[in-house]
């Protein structure tokens, strides 16, 4: 394939081989003009269908991507590396996603009668028009589904705008939106420079931005929405907490870790970062943690036993590896792995770092890919301290055999979400989102519907 420069195309590069597979031009001012002009056209015939026919557009979606699920699988393992049986899983979850929502967000946006004195009143959920999203590469459809599913459903209509190294499966979703009988402009995406990212956040026909991605495009895309007075969703980084407390069942605790540290080679926001485990098991803990790593299957994600890929970005696995030499300079132990794969790809040894501590780089920053930190906690008390001394506030797991003290502690750790005794995961049943450099603003649930509604207040008979 003919390599091409990144300043004018999204370059796909498979990390397996280091082989570009694609490239996509980015498209001209007046391409992205056009998107626009589709999707707010869209917007007034979307918002004015029945909720009923948006269900079905949703199940007709679901049915799509069981369809094409073999193509799509292949395609997020060929440009980011992910497993093949984790991206097969990635858009089964997608489709059960779209199921859900057609079964239970239809009373979610049901009118809400309000008894007042004097009069009645009722609160009506009211589309906001198109919203911009701009998504990241880690998981390629569930991130983008998570979001817009229930934004549509609610009336909205959704701009994607994707992460350069997974456009070819940002197309192939648009291809199954199409398939499943969307109109044209109700799902657009829109392939474009930072530039143009910023061109769609000024332009008035859209709405509302959500964005998932890093603490720094965080800041630049909420400051440039609210330079305009428009609302975002934000969901960043996360350093979550994994804490094990001594009364905690320690097979449980080891199996957990192990998944919610490793799944998608460690790429995940809520991954479990910072194992924090109580002293009087940190030995044991640490013993059967680096056994179950060492198991871990890691080569080519298209083999089905395959647990651990190549990471993302070649970039990435540089940084991963600088944050794992620095902390070792800093005094901590390397317990397995510490680098970098020999051979084509972007391999990155399954890593286990101990003796962690709160001022060593590790702790302090976010690691994502394979890399998991041990630190040892005193007791219960300072677990909960160790928690809460982060910048990020995504989520956290407590393993505990006493509920009703992992329940007390939960009311008082700094995030988004708690999983006592299970490690983390989104669901559409329950929100998701995050608190101080985490983000802002909620995915899933009634709370994902609602999100870029307009809650409109209807007053009747005021005296």
């Amino acid at each position: 394939m003919t390599h091409v420069s990144s300043l004018t195309h999204a370059i796909s590069i498979n990390p397996t081989t280091g082989e570009q597979i694609g490239h996509y031009p980015f498209e001209s001012a007046e391409a992205l003009q056009a998107a626009l002009a589709r999707s707010a056209a869209g917007f007034r015939v979307w918002s004015r269908q029945p909720v009923a026919q948006r269900v079905q557009r949703l199940l007709a979606l679901g049915q799509a991507l069981r369809d094409n699920a073999e193509a799509m699988a292949r395609m997020i393992t060929l440009e980011m590396g992910k497993p093949i049986a984790q991206a097969r899983g990635e858009i089964e979850k997608c489709a059960q996603l779209c199921a859900w929502y057609a079964e239970h967000g239809p009373a979610m946006l049901s009118a809400e009668p309000t008894l007042v004195e004097g009069g009645k009143a009722r609160i009506e959920y009211r589309p906001l028009g198109p919203i911009l999203a701009v998504m990241p590469w880690n998981f390629p459809i569930w991130q983008v589904l998570r979001g817009a599913v229930p934004t549509l459903l609610a009336g909205n209509t959704y701009v994607l705008k994707h992460a350069p190294n997974v456009m070819g499966s940002a197309y192939l979703l648009l291809d199954a939106f199409k398939q499943a009988g969307f109109a044209e402009g109700v799902f657009e995406v829109i392939n474009v420079t930072p530039d143009g990212v910023s061109t769609a956040i000024a332009d008035p026909r859209i709405a509302a931005v959500t964005l998932t991605g890093s603490v720094r495009a965080g800041m630049a895309i909420g400051a440039q929405a609210g330079a305009v007075l428009k609302k975002s969703v934000l969901e960043l980084g996360g350093s979550d907490p994994f804490i094990v407390l001594n009364d905690a069942n320690l097979d449980d605790a080891v199996k957990a870790a192990v998944i919610g540290r490793y799944q998608n080679t460690g790429q995940v926001c809520a991954a479990a970062k910072r194992l924090i485990v109580e002293q009087g098991i940190v030995e044991e803990f640490t013993r059967r943690f680096v056994e179950a790593t060492r198991q871990l299957a890691v080569g080519d994600p298209l083999s089905a036993e395959t647990y651990i890929g190549p990471m993302a970005r070649f970039d990435l696995r540089d940084e991963l590896d600088q944050q794992v030499r620095d902390t070792l300079e800093e005094g901590a132990t390397l317990l397995l792995g510490g680098q970098k794969a020999e051979g084509p790809g972007n391999f990155y040894e399954p890593t286990v770092l101990a003796g962690v501590t709160d001022l060593m780089t590790s702790f302090k920053q976010e690691l994502f890919g394979p890399v998991a930190s041990i630190i040892t906690a005193r007791d219960a008390a300072h677990a909960l301290e160790l928690a809460n001394d982060s910048e990020f506030g995504l989520a956290a797991t407590i393993y505990s055999g006493n509920v009703a003290q992992a329940e007390q502690m939960a009311s008082e750790l700094e995030t988004g979400g708690v999983f006592i005794n299970g490690y983390c995961a989104s669901d559409p049943r329950v929100t998701f989102g995050g608190v101080k450099k985490s983000g802002f603003g909620r995915e899933l649930s009634h709370f994902g519907v609602r999100e870029f509604c307009n809650a409109q207040t209807v007053w009747l008979d005021r005296h």
